[in-house]
């Protein structure tokens, strides 16, 4: 049993202040694995007084102290890569090649990113006799959720620490350990002490003590839309800023001119990957009204031709789901497709074959699928893609917006042009062209119920910091 039942708070690994702990299951095998604390609002104190503390310094450290921090980062983060690959695969589920190539990959990924932008941001910017500022928020709460527990980490930790700010991270008590190992990089690559620390602990516990707490300045979260209304109604007694990354049921539009074939197969196949589990999964799938069946037999070919398992074992592409109640809740879902009346194509309740014990689920393939329907509507959060049709431009429009979220959007066609034009009527934080991937870079986050904000890049590291306007700075010089 592998037990990390200690705090980082203040640059030491400290017990919690009340002794409570979590067994931590592999969703693989059901069986618990490791042994965690679940912390308390008196945790929070004592990490939160510890930011604070570490905030005066480091707040006024030089562009070049943190460049040469994050760098150290990255080269400790290189020799502990395939550590913190193993970390993710047992917590949460991910297949080998996927938790090494992709979730593991993703914190260098973030932390190199954060790099570039520092290295250049403009901290100040004149305005005539104003001078404006660009100074650190102060001490941020940092939630981070299980489906991508590093690369969520990352994208708030990284620009955090570019910023100047200090801050108390607490992630998903689901998938600790990649965290847990997260925090030994920092502290070995001489993070001061205070400006990280580290509560592990559930959302009653720690995350709304973090939300409520009157000395943290900023909360960037992520995770449902239904957790997040919870953490900006804790944190709007304090009026600090709330940075928000929540659910999506993003669209997937196949024009008529598009290559059929690779858009549909491309397309189930990311909505599958990570068992299905990513806030931007391409869920829901657009195709001409007369291209149905062939869209949804391409479909199916794939779900049936995925192969579920180990995630320890080769060839591997979807591994099981994180928990036993988020298994009982796609369950639930994938039988209010087939009770609401639409066409299973493939999949369906169930194990697969081969598979009694991990919370493992077909991929499953919806056709004939209306937007009213629940598994058009809610974020199943599972391997399962509903393929709707579409009259004309417009209805396919007009169905992909038909939803309270706005994280995603897909669209495939052989003219970018026209894929651009449908693009551009799209309400959502970001669209993908013809499979065109994620740009670390570029601002990631959504519309509507699918949060507030943006990570990434440039626009990722602005949340974590206040504008302040200094006039007549001309004036003040003489």
């Amino acid at each position: 049993m592998l037990e990390k039942l200690n705090f980082y708070i203040d640059g030491q690994w400290v017990p919690p202040v009340t002794a409570r702990t979590l067994d931590v299951v592999n969703p693989a095998t059901e069986e618990a694995y490791g042994r965690i604390s679940l912390g308390s609002g008196a945790d929070v104190d004592n990490a939160v007084a510890a930011a604070s503390r570490a905030f005066q310094s480091y707040s006024k450290s030089s562009r070049e102290e943190r460049i040469e921090l994050l760098e150290s980062i990255l080269a400790i983060f290189a020799n502990r890569h395939d550590e913190v690959a193993e970390a993710i695969m047992d917590e949460m589920g991910a297949p080998w090649g996927l938790a090494k190539h992709a979730q593991a990959a993703s914190g260098p990924q973030h932390l190199k990113a954060a790099l570039q932008v520092l290295k250049s941001y403009a901290f100040e910017e004149r305005i005539g006799n104003t001078l404006v500022v660009k100074e650190p928020i102060g001490v941020c709460g940092l939630i981070t959720p299980w489906n991508w527990p590093v690369n969520q980490i990352a994208v708030k930790v990284a620009p955090a620490l570019a910023a100047g700010c200090t801050m108390v991270l607490k992630p998903s008590e689901l998938a600790p350990f990649s965290a847990i190992v997260f925090a030994e990089i920092l502290h070995e690559a001489g993070v001061p002490a205070g400006v990280f620390n580290l509560i592990n602990g559930d959302g009653p516990g720690v995350g709304t003590a973090i939300s409520q707490h009157p000395d943290i300045a900023m909360v960037s979260f992520t995770g449902s839309t239904r957790a997040g209304v919870l953490v900006a109604q804790n944190a709007a007694s304090t009026v600090k800023r709330v940075a928000q990354e929540l659910g999506g049921k993003s669209a997937n539009i196949l024009l008529d001119d598009a290559d059929l074939e690779t858009a549909v197969a491309s397309g189930a196949a990311a909505c599958f990957e990570n068992t299905g589990q990513s806030c931007d999964a391409p869920s829901r799938m657009l195709v001409p009204r007369d291209r149905m069946a062939d869209a949804a037999a391409i479909a199916a070919r794939v779900a049936r031709t995925t192969k579920v398992g180990n995630p320890r074992e080769k060839g591997t592409r979807v591994g099981p789901l994180v928990s036993k109640l988020q298994w009982e809740k796609v369950q639930t879902l994938i039988q209010k497709g087939i009770d609401e009346g639409a066409t299973l194509a493939a999949g369906g309740t169930g194990r697969p074959d081969g598979l009694h014990k991990g919370y493992f689920v077909k991929p499953t393939v919806f056709s004939d699928v209306s937007n009213e329907m629940s598994i058009a509507r809610d974020e199943i959060f599972g391997p399962v893609l509903s393929i709707l049709a579409y009259e004309n431009e417009d209805d396919a429009v007009r169905i992909a917006n038909d939803t309270p979220y706005g994280l995603s959007g897909y669209v495939s066609s052989a003219d970018p042009e026209r894929a651009f034009r449908i693009a551009a009527r799209l309400r959502t934080g970001m669209v993908h062209i013809n499979g065109s991937e994620l740009d670390a870079m570029a601002p990631f986050g959504g519309y509507k119920h699918s949060g507030n904000g943006r990570e990434w890049g440039v626009y990722g590291m602005e949340e974590f910091l206040e504008t302040k306007s200094i006039y007549g700075y001309e004036t003040g010089k003489q």
